[in-house]
């Protein structure tokens, strides 16, 4: 018998939720091809233009295709007393990377999740100055897309070009390959480095990438990657629409307790908790991706 749950989110078309992502790139894009200007918000993180923009395509966009509330890095701070009553809600963080994009190193994201309870159960990734498209829907799988430049909107058929996750070229395919790791460009902390070090004193063959945003996340999620430690702090924003991709990939975004940074830094991982969202504070827990 069919589940009020399922229903709900059977009901939502993907392919709308793509389609707002890539309108909000579509403008992203014409900002970062020209000068821009940088404001800094209370903590001294930086805001776009861009931010601003692809914050109110996306809102107006969600809202004419669900009932559901929207909470957004960009949007107002919604009362803990009022989100906890939610039961399906959007997660949307519009430039991820905003470093990257002041940069203009091409890595940055658009992240659009929804969020069943605790648990991200949709999730559209586009990071529009390389043309990927990352996106999932739970018991449907994950899939990656290679855009066409200037593709700013897709129709069913396109999506049969959509490869699905893990690649049959990744890392975990493949028999005594390298460990590769992948961690933050922007902010690689000396617990991360710990942690790798550990990782990697008992491995004979490894390999670290650098990588800004959520593209982190999916790196773990396509198999181009075997871990991503994040032991620094992320707000739920920044990591759950990549996040419902790495699970659909069969993967798992866990937290992280720093007291158990032993010799083998993931040999216990999978018996950690993984990742909850519509908590009182936003602030994810430190967490590495499996």
């Amino acid at each position: 018998m069919q589940t009020t749950k399922d229903k709900t989110l059977q009901n939502i078309n993907i392919l709308e939720v793509i389609n707002i992502a890539l309108k909000a790139g579509s403008a992203v894009m014409q900002i970062y091809r020209k000068d821009f200007t940088v404001e800094y918000k209370d903590d001294k993180s930086p805001l776009t233009e861009a931010d601003k923009t692809a914050h109110k395509i996306i809102v107006d966009g969600l809202s004419k295709i669900s009932p559901f509330p929207t909470l957004s890095e960009e949007g107002k701070n919604i009362p803990y007393e009022e989100r906890k009553k939610w039961q399906y809600y959007w997660l949307i963080d519009p430039i991820d990377g905003t470093k990257e994009f002041i940069k203009k190193n091409d890595e940055f994201t658009i992240n659009i999740a929804l969020i069943h309870k605790d648990t991200p159960v949709l999730g559209v990734v586009l990071a529009p100055a390389i043309n990927e498209l990352y996106y999932a829907k739970k018991e449907e799988g994950a899939y990656k897309v290679m855009l066409d430049n200037g593709c700013w909107i897709m129709d069913e058929k396109d999506l049969q070009k959509a490869q699905k996750l893990p690649l049959n070229n990744s890392t975990s395919n493949t028999e005594n390959s390298t460990l590769t790791i992948v961690a933050s460009k922007s902010h690689l902390n000396q617990e991360t480095q710990d942690f790798i070090d550990n990782l990697t004193s008992n491995t004979e063959n490894s390999t670290f990438i650098s990588k800004g945003s959520s593209l982190k996340l999916l790196m773990v999620a396509e198999g181009s990657a075997n871990v991503y430690p994040r032991l620094a702090p992320t707000m739920e924003w920044d990591t759950a629409a990549a996040d419902a991709v790495v699970r659909e990939a069969g993967k798992m975004t866990y937290e992280y307790n720093q007291q158990s940074n032993t010799q083998d830094s993931t040999s216990n991982i999978k018996n950690f908790p993984s990742l909850k969202y519509n908590k009182e504070d936003l602030l994810n827990p430190w967490f590495v991706v499996k």
